[in-house]
C-alpha cells in the first residue's frame, strides 16, 4: 500500500503540474481528451488500490472528480489555457471505466 499511495502522489503532481502550466510550455499534445481520460483512469485504480473498502473508495473517487473540476477552474487562471467541461467529462469517464474494471476484478 505504501508504493501505491507515493505513485498516486507523484502521478497526482505530474498531472497538477502538466494542467496548470500555460499550453505553450507542454510538447504538442496527441490527444487532450484521452491524457485526460487515462490520467483519471491511472489514478483511480492507484486510488482503488489504496482504499480498505467499498464507502472509502466512493470517497476516493468523489474526491477524484472533485479534483477534476478543481483544476479546470484553476486554469482558468494560467494564460493559454481554459475551463473545459468535455475535459471533466473525460476525467470522470476516466474514473468511471477504471472504478468499472477493479470492481469487475474482484478487488471490492
Amino acid at each position: 500500500m505504501a508504493l501505491e499511495a507515493i505513485l498516486f502522489i507523484c502521478a497526482a503532481a505530474g498531472l497538477c503540474v502538466g494542467c496548470l502550466v500555460p499550453n505553450r510550455w507542454l510538447p504538442p499534445l496527441p490527444n487532450d481528451k484521452f491524457m485526460h481520460f487515462a490520467a483519471y483512469a491511472l489514478l483511480t485504480v492507484l486510488a482503488l488500490r489504496i482504499a480498505g473498502d467499498a464507502i472509502e473508495a466512493a470517497w476516493w473517487m468523489i474526491g477524484l472528480a472533485f479534483g477534476g473540476w478543481l483544476i479546470e477552474c484553476l486554469q482558468a487562471l494560467v494564460p493559454d489555457r481554459r475551463f473545459c467541461w468535455r475535459d471533466i467529462a473525460a476525467n470522470s469517464a476516466g474514473i468511471g471505466c477504471a472504478a468499472l474494471a477493479v470492481f469487475m476484478a474482484g478487488h471490492f
